[in-house]
């Protein structure tokens, strides 16, 4: 009977779409580290997607309240503020890194130390409104630790 293999067929090809609408790139995702009973700290990371999309959430099991933010500095003060999403445009990389945009993770369910791994899910919309998730590890970085080098040179010198 030929009906499973074209069963099989559809399947597949509509596992391959949705995972085509997808296609965000995480690179170098990390967290803060905390000192003992601090409650907040903020998590980091470059996207990139290939078609126009939004992050429009994050959610992680180590806080109860986990929001996307921007930093600006107006009239000399620091303004934090909760945006709605974050614009991804086809191609172009989106840093979110301290002092710009960020994930806040506010009220911590334990302490972030240095080289744990957080998990962290990300919500992406596209255009059409089609909502996926990618799942993250990021790594747990010491106050003042530099992102591991991506341009393969190391820290040699020429």
């Amino acid at each position: 009977m030929h009906v499973k293999p074209s069963i099989a067929a559809a399947l597949l090809c509509g596992a391959l779409a949705t995972a085509a609408s997808a296609q965000v790139a995480v690179q170098d995702a990390w967290v803060r580290a905390t000192v003992p009973q601090q409650k907040a700290t903020g998590a980091f990371m470059q996207l990139t997607a290939a078609q126009d999309s939004r992050l429009v959430s994050v959610r992680s099991n180590v806080a109860a309240l986990v929001e996307l933010h921007e930093m600006t500095i107006q009239d000399g003060v620091m303004k934090m503020r909760e945006i709605p999403g974050l614009a991804l445009p086809a191609g172009k990389a989106v840093d979110l890194k301290p002092g710009g945009y960020h994930v806040m993770m506010m009220n911590l369910k334990q302490q972030m130390k240095a080289g744990d791994s957080v998990p962290l899910t990300l919500v992406f919309e596209d255009k059409t409104g089609k909502r996926d998730t990618v799942e993250v590890k990021a790594e747990v970085r010491a106050l003042g630790t530099q992102p591991a080098k991506q341009d393969g040179h190391g820290d040699h010198k020429h």
